[in-house]
């Protein structure tokens, strides 16, 4: 049942990555045109700094998730690595419910706060000459949570796996 349930929740993770990923063309025109624009014809754009920071900040917090799920994040090891598979996983799950639960559930009703506070006055960006609305970035933050925390429930059911038979799925 619970490989099941792991599957499932990698899915999500890895087509929300995927599908995010796509952002990467996007961004890489906005800043490519932006640097064309100012250094080539000493004609900078007013628009690109919007639409980069915007999509940047987009693909970190929705590609995380899949990041966790491939094990990719950073992991300071120089002790871990010697551990066995059993220790390992009674250390991340030590880990996952003392400080990684607690931080994505309070990274999903701040966010939440700081894109409904935004969402409600229409928020736009100060630093834009289009008044650029910026509550649609500030939504990413709890959904970006969001499945992080669900990625999360993956990981501390492969840590069980791992305690349970000595070994990581």
């Amino acid at each position: 049942m619970s490989d099941r349930i792991i599957a499932a929740i990698d899915r999500i993770s890895e087509v929300a990555g995927k599908a995010i990923a796509w952002l990467i063309l996007p961004l890489s025109f906005a800043l490519g045109y932006e640097v064309a624009s100012r250094y080539a014809f000493n004609r900078p754009t007013t628009w690109a700094f919007d639409a980069s920071y915007m999509m940047y900040g987009a693909y970190f917090m929705l590609a995380s998730a899949y990041t966790l799920s491939k094990d990719g994040h950073v992991r300071g090891d120089i002790f871990y690595r010697n551990f066995s598979p059993r220790t390992q996983a009674i250390v991340d799950l030590t880990l996952y419910f003392l400080v990684f639960f607690p931080a994505m559930v309070a990274l999903i009703v701040a966010g939440w706060r700081y894109f409904a506070a935004s969402f409600l006055i229409r928020e736009t960006s100060p630093l834009s000459p289009y008044a650029t609305p910026v509550y649609p970035l500030k939504a990413v933050i709890p959904l970006g949570a969001a499945l992080l925390l669900l990625q999360g429930i993956a990981q501390v059911l492969r840590c069980v796996h791992a305690i349970r038979h000595g070994r990581w799925p």
